[in-house]
């Protein structure tokens, strides 16, 4: 007879079988839809959806990542598939680590979720050629997205590849799999008409084509007016209240909501307050929206080479709700959290109204729309005040109510109101700076021990340095003329030399000094950077987006090496014929300033060189790096160009996320223990354009709350703890223009002071409203009080609180004021509730507090601290 520890280890190995076998997340059920919404199961949904890039964080990564999206009402994960980083080789498939497709499915599924894959396979995206392998551009008579025989092979190949191995893995709804919709093509209405009449043929073909892989599940064409019958045709945008799909058969989808935007090199950083973000989401499912998606929910990171561009920074961070380092971005993940419960409230009258709701006009900018079933057992509404400067009371049912500037307010009854998208109840978190220290304070050989006394600032014996040779370097070619960048490259590098020799003769330096002639090298056009080197010495740079390159150059008697080194920083993303669209130079060069005239240096032949010695060496690979020839760093080489540097460092105790900081160095790449960071370059933006004052109302466009003015655009770098060891971390650069490595610093990324302000005039928990007093009506939704929720990070407690005052506090976050009405049991009340813990919550009203000032509406204010927790379990 087994016993009873012999009989629970067999049910754990059963259970783990049957988990590690069983790919049914669900009871098999079908999707499909009608003209007011995705019908799963039967049944109309109105669905949230976040926007979550697997290949943009790692696979340790993905179970919070889709736990914190569900924790803020997502009921839907949504993803692109990136075909180059799927298919790098043609026929060679790539499906582990960050590329692990199934294994990022299965875990939306085994959380609960459905998921909207957007196979494309054109993916925008801000990635690398849109996700387009480079190796596509290469086959004889291809033209990308248009009615071309050779792209649709190689497209419906690769789409008939992914929609097979989610069958075979039985991850589609009828299988009891999470998926529940899937796009073909992506934003091809912008740019079909530069195709005419093949473009309408592509459209039509690309239809049928994915109709007829028999997913089983709806498609979508994001954008794309002219979409088939049975095809959902959808909206990308900062709005989408006014879109109605082509077809009354259809429901209207927001496939991508920007709740933020991207960033570019040497440019601000975008910000969309969120009082905005939760206005355009009301306003769609308040005028029949039915599915929602934010772009992006979590934006994450652009390691490697992924980033497209030009000029796309390495983190793709996109003012989230989920921060790029996977910490919840406050107030914008729980104000969001709590429209979502409020939306969620109003379903069942969202879902009963057959074709429109019921319109009110409420004044000039002011409207009702009320969503009542049939019987009148259920009736929501949501009352709008579109006016970009003025509060407006309004009268909705014989009751009047206040309505902020560009607000909507969700009455999930028809009569009291749940939430306000201009009212943030939300905490605010702050990230800490406090804790980055120097690099170089930590960092030692491998092997030793280390205080933070012995190394200092200054001192450089941790470092090693390697320089990376000019022009020709190993295996190279000569040919006559120019040619493309990523024709030679085939973008296995950012880098291509070009090298070739001019002759100077004592005449031309005669000429030189009898004119007085300045001779140039004239480049009619270039992209992205540009590095001239005479006689291995660096002449000028250049930097732009297809711009005229004219650079003054010093020649000496005789034959001179000329060597041009080429970059791309992330391959175009976007746009009509990609696979014309390439690097490196275009039109003529030419050497102006001869006594015979300018040479024509497009006919000239020139040696090619492709990518970095240390690339091809691999110098930062955790093996390879030690058969390098590194020498130690000297104080006075630290400004050279074209140089690797290596070093060990030690980790930030925790489960915090890691983060180093380049803001000392120029531009180049970074490696850690092998795995590729990512690009990082210290442009600085422009110091003006950014606000003081973020206002949210009004229109929103991409620079409207712009940030980081007259900083580096991107300082801290992203390192996921599952690249990392507790010690003797591998940190690898290469430095293209000279920099410092003594001042890197590396810090804990973590959320150090939470905020809190919320006022007796709040409403009541969204919780609430589900409680079986409420239901029953044995109380009313309006006696129960606001609440405080205040949240550290995994891993940190509320350790002490630094203010709390319920009255009239004035001020902000870091910077509250004590008003003249304060209740002396504030800081006791809040400390109780709150110190030691994760998390907690305080009931704001004056059964709690007391009444300090009667006629009054008062506000708790409270600022904590949040620091790591001894017990990790303590969360």
């Amino acid at each position: 007879m087994l016993s009873s520890r012999a009989v629970l280890r067999c049910l754990v190995l059963a259970w783990t079988l049957h988990f590690a076998f069983s790919t049914e997340f669900f009871k098999p059920f079908n999707v499909h839809y009608d003209h007011r919404a995705l019908v799963i199961d039967g049944k109309r949904r109105m669905l949230i959806s976040a926007g979550i890039h697997y290949p943009r964080a790692t696979p340790q990564m993905w179970p919070d990542l889709i736990a914190k999206s569900k924790e803020g009402g997502a009921e839907v994960v949504q993803t692109y598939v990136f075909w180059n980083g799927h298919e790098p080789i043609r026929g060679q498939y790539n499906f582990e680590g960050r590329y692990d497709l199934v294994k990022f499915v299965k875990l939306v599924g085994s959380s609960g979720l459905y998921l909207h894959l957007r196979i494309g396979p054109y993916a925008c995206a801000e990635w690398n050629f849109g996700g387009f392998p480079v190796w596509l551009r290469d086959l004889p008579g291809i033209e990308f997205r248009t009615n071309n025989a050779v792209f649709k092979d190689e497209m419906q190949r690769y789409v008939t590849k992914i929609v097979d191995l989610m069958k075979q893995e039985r991850l589609l709804s009828w299988q009891g799999g999470p998926i529940i919709m899937m796009q073909i093509e992506n934003e091809y209405g912008n740019i079909e008409g530069q195709y005419g009449k093949e473009g309408k043929e592509y459209v039509k073909w690309a239809a049928s084509m994915a109709i007829g892989l028999g997913a089983g599940v709806p498609w979508v064409m994001c954008r794309q007016t002219d979409a088939p019958e049975n095809i959902i045709d959808s909206c990308n945008g900062f709005y989408c209240d006014g879109f109605r799909p082509n077809s009354y058969k259809k429901p209207a989808l927001w496939t991508e909501d920007w709740n933020g935007w991207y960033t570019n090199w040497g440019e601000r950083v975008p910000h969309r307050a969120v009082e905005d973000n939760a206005f355009a989401v009301a306003r769609f499912f308040q005028r029949g929206g039915s599915f929602h998606n934010y772009y992006m929910y979590f934006g994450g990171t652009n390691f490697g080479r992924t980033s497209g561009g030009p000029f796309i920074i390495t983190s793709y961070d996109y003012d989230a709700p989920i921060d790029e380092y996977g910490l919840l971005r406050q107030p914008k993940w729980g104000h969001l959290k709590d429209l979502h419960s409020a939306i969620k409230l109003c379903e069942p009258a969202l879902v009963a109204v057959d074709d429109s709701a019921q319109y009110i006009w409420l004044g000039p900018n002011q409207e009702a729309h009320v969503y009542q079933s049939g019987n009148g057992s259920v009736c929501s509404a949501f009352l709008a005040n579109i006016d970009s400067y003025w509060t407006s009371t309004v009268t909705f049912r014989g009751q009047k109510y206040n309505l902020p500037p560009w607000s909507v307010s969700i009455l999930p009854d028809c009569r009291n109101t749940a939430f306000n998208t201009a009212k943030v109840g939300a905490q605010i978190s702050i990230k800490t700076l406090d804790l980055a220290s120097p690099l170089s304070s930590n960092l030692k050989e491998p092997g030793e021990s280390l205080s933070h006394h012995e190394v200092s600032f200054s001192n450089s014996k941790t470092w090693k340095a390697l320089k990376e040779p000019v022009g020709v370097w190993g295996d190279s070619f000569t040919v006559q003329g120019l040619w493309e960048h990523l024709n030679v490259t085939k973008d296995t590098s950012d880098y291509l030399w070009y090298i070739t020799r001019i002759h100077i003769s004592d005449d031309d330096i005669s000429y030189w000094k009898e004119n007085e002639v300045s001779p140039s090298l004239i480049i009619d056009g270039m992209r992205d950077v540009v590095r001239i080197f005479i006689n291995g010495k660096l002449a000028g740079s250049a930097v732009g987006n297809w711009v005229r390159v004219v650079q003054p150059v010093d020649f000496l008697k005789g034959d001179n090496e000329l060597a041009i080194l080429s970059e791309t920083v992330g391959l175009q993303n976007y746009g009509a014929f990609l696979e014309k669209d390439g690097a490196g130079f275009r039109g003529q060069m030419r050497f102006t300033g001869l006594r015979s005239g300018d040479l024509e240096l497009s006919k000239s032949f020139w040696t090619y060189q492709v990518g970095l010695k240390g690339e091809l060496r691999r110098v930062y690979g955790l093996d390879e790096n030690e058969q390098a020839d590194w020498t130690d760093l000297e104080l006075d080489a630290t400004v050279s160009p074209l140089t690797w540097y290596k070093t060990y460092f030690d980790v930030p105790k925790g489960v915090d996320p890691v983060s180093l900081n380049f803001k000392s160095m120029g531009k180049g790449l970074a490696w850690v223990n092998g795995h590729n960071i990512g690009r990082y370059w210290s442009w600085v933006s422009p110091k003006d354009g950014c606000p003081r004052t973020c206002d949210y109302r009004g229109a929103f466009y991409d620079m409207k709350c712009a940030t980081n003015c007259g900083k580096p655009t991107q300082s801290w770098y992203h390192i996921p703890r599952s690249w990392l060891q507790a010690s003797d971390n591998l940190l690898v650069l290469f430095e293209e223009t000279g920099g410092n490595p003594l001042e890197i610093s590396i810090k804990s990324q973590f959320s150090g002071i939470i905020c809190g302000q919320v006022s007796e005039s709040h409403y009541p928990p969204l919780s609430a409203w589900s409680h079986p007093d409420i239901i029953e009506g044995k109380i009313s939704i309006n006696d129960v009080p606001p609440e405080m929720h205040l949240h550290c990070d995994k891993g940190h407690v509320i350790s002490s609180i630094t203010f709390a005052s319920y009255g009239t506090p004035g001020g902000s976050c870091q910077n509250f004021l004590r008003g003249n009405c304060h209740a002396r049991s504030s800081m006791s009340v809040v400390a109780d509730a709150c110190q030691g813990r994760n998390s907690c919550s305080v009931n704001v009203s004056n059964a709690i507090f007391g009444d300090p000032c009667r006629a009054t509406i008062k506000t708790l204010a409270v600022e904590a601290r949040c620091t790591a927790s001894l017990d990790i379990s303590d969360v």
